[in-house]
């Protein structure tokens, strides 16, 4: 008998780039990206932050570089993404809200809150899967939705919005790119507990609301999407495409 083989969660000889990697999610996404072995490009428009998140995980033992960009600005990704070599791996995780209740949301905050969650990501992922493609990479591109890609919820109309949207953009470019054996895959968190978010918790109403739905009963960490992110990305998820990961705690189970 020949037992099956576990397929390998190495990323090793693989480039992955990250957007909005300075912080928060897209900092945990690129730390285990290079832990798993990979080349981490981390992109953000703060040079600070990811120059020095570059320089930890080298540290580490990881490879790493920074890349300052503005993901809105289509002109400066595209001459980012020209200038390197190709990537096997996007995270695709450079994202805003400005929670407010439909009734109150302006043009500013549809034109923000849209232009970086939907137009950006859509125009990172297509430049970045032009040159996957054109060096016949099977790659692998994680888009970080929500789970309110699955959900509405209170004071994020325009943000549920983008998130649903990028729901379907997922499916629509891996029935799209499969025949290049380029998967797509999302991943959608809960509330996720970072520096941005922990002042949005003293608020007990909010707190209580957002620690009644998710059934774990607590907030979610950063820690918590680590290991889905790595697994996407590699040769242990390569029959997945078009899917949503949801690290929810169980918010959208009901």
């Amino acid at each position: 008998m020949t037992l099956p083989r576990m397929p390998s969660f190495r990323l090793d000889n693989r480039r992955a780039l990250v957007t909005g990697a300075g912080r928060g999610i897209g900092l945990a996404a690129a730390a285990a990206l290079a832990e798993a072995g990979a080349h981490v490009t981390l992109a953000a428009r703060t040079a600070t932050e990811i120059t020095e998140a570059a320089a930890e995980i080298r540290a580490a033992g990881g490879q790493a570089e920074p890349l300052v960009l503005d993901v809105t600005n289509q002109a400066a990704v595209r001459a980012a993404i020209e200038a390197a070599p190709p990537f096997d791996i996007l995270v695709n995780n450079a994202g805003t809200n400005r929670p407010r209740t439909f009734l109150d949301v302006t043009e500013d905050d549809y034109d923000v809150i849209a232009g970086l969650n939907l137009r950006a990501a859509f125009f990172v992922a297509q430049t970045v899967v032009r040159k996957m493609a054109a060096a016949s990479i099977k790659g692998s591109v994680i888009h970080v939705s929500s789970q309110m890609g699955h959900v509405g919820g209170p004071n994020r109309s325009v943000y549920c919005m983008t998130k649903h949207g990028i729901e379907g953009l997922t499916k629509a470019m891996a029935v799209d790119l499969a025949p290049l054996g380029i998967r797509v895959n999302s991943i959608g968190p809960t509330f996720i507990e970072t520096h941005l978010t922990r002042p949005f918790f003293q608020n007990k109403d909010f707190s209580d609301f957002v620690l009644d739905r998710i059934k774990l009963g607590r907030l979610g960490t950063v820690e918590d999407l680590m290991g889905a992110i790595v697994f996407l990305a590699g040769d242990a998820a390569a029959l997945i495409t078009g899917s949503a990961l949801v690290v929810d705690g169980g918010w959208t189970a009901e």
